[in-house]
């Protein structure tokens, strides 16, 4: 009946990096896909540790918070 579709909002997903000396970052990514689509989130915290975004250091896991 309505000629208009509703636009989803951009899904951004919450990820918990965990340092090897016990400290923990937040990373947000945008648009990010579906569950099973976690894995490619190492490469990103990497990319952003080269940008300065996340601290230096081992990261030990990465884990889905939200």
């Amino acid at each position: 009946m309505y000629s208009f579709r509703r636009t989803s909002p951009a899904k951004s997903v919450m990820f918990a990096v965990n340092y090897e000396d016990g400290r923990t970052a937040y990373l947000v990514v945008e648009n990010h896909g579906k569950p099973s689509d976690d894995y490619l989130v190492g490469p990103i915290a990497r990319e952003r540790q080269e940008q300065g975004l996340l601290p230096e250091g081992n990261i030990v896991s990465i884990k889905r918070v939200r």
